[in-house]
C-alpha cells in the first residue's frame, strides 16, 4: 500500500500529506532497534520506500523526520566533516528535504534560502537551467537528487557553479550506478515504465555512472568523492540504516 501511494500521489501533494501523517507513523513504529540521528528518535522498524527494482527497498524511511538512508548519512557528514552548523553561511537549498527544512531554517548561523520547481515548502520557485540569482551568491549549495530529473544536467551543473561564491562548497548527490562507467541517457525513452527500467524511477531522465565526478569537474568544480560511510562501524551503519558504499560528492569552487 505504501509503495502504491508513492507511485500515484504527485510529489507536492505527498509532501503536504506527510506533514500531517508522520507523527502517527513515528508513534506506531516506536522501538529501540534503529535510530534516526537527525531527530534522535528510535524505532522497531522503518518504513519502505521506492517504486520498483533497485529503487524499491525495505526498512529505510524514518517515520518521524521522513529521512532516507542518504539523508541520515549527509546529516552525519555535515556534523562531523564540515563547519555547516557553526560558521556563518549564505545557503541555497534546492529541492529541500523535509527532514532538513525546519532544522536548517532554525539555525542562527546561516542565511537560508530554499528553491524548487514546484515544492510547497520552497521559498522560491524556478527552473535550475536558469537560476534567478547573481553570480557568486552563495557560500553553500545543496542540490540532492535533482540532476537526474532535469532536461540538461550539464547546464544545471554550470548554473550551480555560477551562483556559488569562490571558496564556497556544495553537495550534489544523485542516484548512481556504480557498475557503469558512463552515464546512460536516451531522449527516446519517454515511457514511464521504460524509464523505471533504465533509470530506476519513472520521472528520471538519466542514470549517472562513475563519470559523474568528471561531469561536475567539467562544470568548474573541484570534486572530492568522500567514502565517509566506510569510516563508520558496521554497528552504526545498521543502527542508522545508512547506504553502504555511497560516496558523498563534495564540490568546491
Amino acid at each position: 500500500m505504501f509503495h502504491l501511494l508513492l507511485r500515484i500521489i504527485p510529489r507536492p501533494i505527498l509532501i503536504t500529506i506527510s506533514l500531517w501523517l508522520r507523527p502517527l507513523f513515528a508513534l506506531f513504529y516506536k522501538g529501540n532497534k534503529y535510530e534516526d540521528p537527525i531527530d534522535e528518535k528510535k524505532y522497531r522498524q522503518l518504513l519502505p520506500y521506492g517504486y520498483s527494482g533497485r529503487a524499491k527497498r525495505k526498512n529505510v524511511l524514518a517515520p518521524g523526520s521522513l529521512s532516507l538512508e542518504r539523508h541520515r548519512l549527509l546529516w552525519l557528514y555535515l556534523k562531523q566533516k564540515t563547519n555547516f552548523f557553526t560558521a556563518p553561511h549564505k545557503v541555497l537549498h534546492i529541492a529541500p528535504e523535509q527532514c532538513f527544512y525546519k532544522r536548517f531554517k532554525a539555525l542562527k548561523n546561516i542565511e537560508y534560502t530554499t528553491g524548487d520547481y514546484n515544492s510547497p515548502i520552497a521559498d522560491i520557485h524556478f527552473d535550475l537551467h536558469k537560476a534567478p540569482f547573481n553570480d557568486n551568491s552563495f557560500d553553500v549549495i545543496f542540490c540532492n537528487h535533482v540532476l537526474e530529473h532535469v532536461e540538461n544536467a550539464d547546464v544545471c551543473m554550470k548554473e550551480l557553479h555560477r551562483i556559488m561564491k569562490p571558496g564556497g562548497w556544495g553537495i550534489f548527490q544523485v542516484p548512481l550506478d556504480t557498475t557503469k562507467q558512463k552515464t546512460f541517457e536516451d531522449k527516446n525513452i519517454t515511457d514511464p515504465l521504460e524509464r523505471e527500467k533504465h533509470y530506476w524511477q519513472k520521472d528520471h531522465v538519466r542514470l549517472f555512472g562513475l563519470d559523474y565526478k568528471d561531469k561536475l569537474a567539467a562544470a568548474g568544480f573541484k570534486v572530492k568523492p568522500d567514502d565517509f560511510v566506510n569510516t563508520l562501524s558496521n554497528e552504526l551503519i545498521d543502527k542508522y540504516r545508512l547506504p553502504k558504499g555511497e560516496l558523498i560528492y563534495f564540490c568546491e569552487k
